[in-house]
């Protein structure tokens, strides 16, 4: 099931990402709002779907600020967004500090995924922060099934280990020199990115995976539940998958920021 689910899902998201446009700010819209929803299931027992709701207003405005090219905007929108969300959350006996958190945790990430697929090379851009965080994701798994060994953190994960790690941080290196080879072979190249700095790229991008996946893994295990939702069969919620995605962006997003403005390279 959890193939099946993959190989439907992954070719949508390649098309979206690759096409860019309303394609794209639909699907980024339609995630925003199933997060949101399973933030406000995970964190809230008392009004979780009300708690979602907020939630997803606060993102989507700021997503759509991001989108008509306004960033200083969005930010600002995002942050006032948590603000209201968390009044709004007091007012209905919700937690608040869970319901501001929870729109600065899916937000920042989706805000910055939009900057980076706006730019004029950001189609392969994020098709690189896509693939290394799939094959962190996908590798780290293979590899601490196969080896096991010492676990990586058990209080809060207690599945993953040290060999799926260092599996996850090979995978990632992997696929980011592939995608950067032969995006440049198709006549897509990355600006200031040679070889070697795709190594870089991808190991830092599977590092922030990794995080993302067991910060995940810590904010379930604070709330009580095993997995963020049950939209995606075989899977689990959205955010079971996309728990590294989220921190992966931050770190690809500011190593492009750094390259265009000549900081590294």
């Amino acid at each position: 099931m959890r193939a099946a689910s993959a190989a439907v899902l992954a070719p949508l998201a390649i098309i979206a990402l690759w096409t860019g446009g309303w394609a794209f700010i639909i699907l980024m819209g339609l995630a925003a709002g199933i997060l949101a929803m399973e933030w406000g299931a995970i964190s809230e027992r008392r009004a979780p779907v009300l708690t979602g709701v907020a939630v997803a207003f606060a993102v989507l405005g700021a997503m759509i600020a991001a989108y008509v090219g306004d960033f200083s905007a969005a930010l600002v929108l995002l942050v006032f967004g948590a603000i209201a969300s968390a009044l709004f959350a007091r007012a209905i006996k919700a937690s608040g500090l869970d319901a501001a958190y929870g729109v600065l945790y899916i937000g920042w990430p989706m805000l910055l995924l939009v900057w980076l697929r706006n730019l004029p090379d950001g189609g392969r851009w994020t098709i690189l922060l896509f693939s290394v965080t799939w094959a962190a994701d996908i590798a780290a798994y293979l590899v601490g099934n196969m080896l096991k060994g010492p676990k990586l953190w058990p209080r809060f994960s207690p599945n993953k280990t040290w060999s799926g790690f260092a599996g996850g941080l090979i995978g990632g290196v992997i696929a980011a020199v592939a995608v950067v080879w032969v995006l440049a072979d198709a006549g897509f190249p990355f600006s200031g990115v040679s070889l070697a700095g795709a190594a870089v790229v991808g190991l830092a991008g599977a590092l922030a995976t990794m995080a993302g996946d067991l910060w995940e893994s810590a904010l379930k295990r604070r709330f009580g539940v095993k997995d963020a939702g049950a939209i995606i069969p075989g899977h689990g919620g959205l955010l079971d998958r996309v728990d590294g995605l989220m921190f992966a962006v931050v770190v690809i997003a500011v190593i492009k920021f750094l390259i265009d403005w000549g900081l590294v390279g």
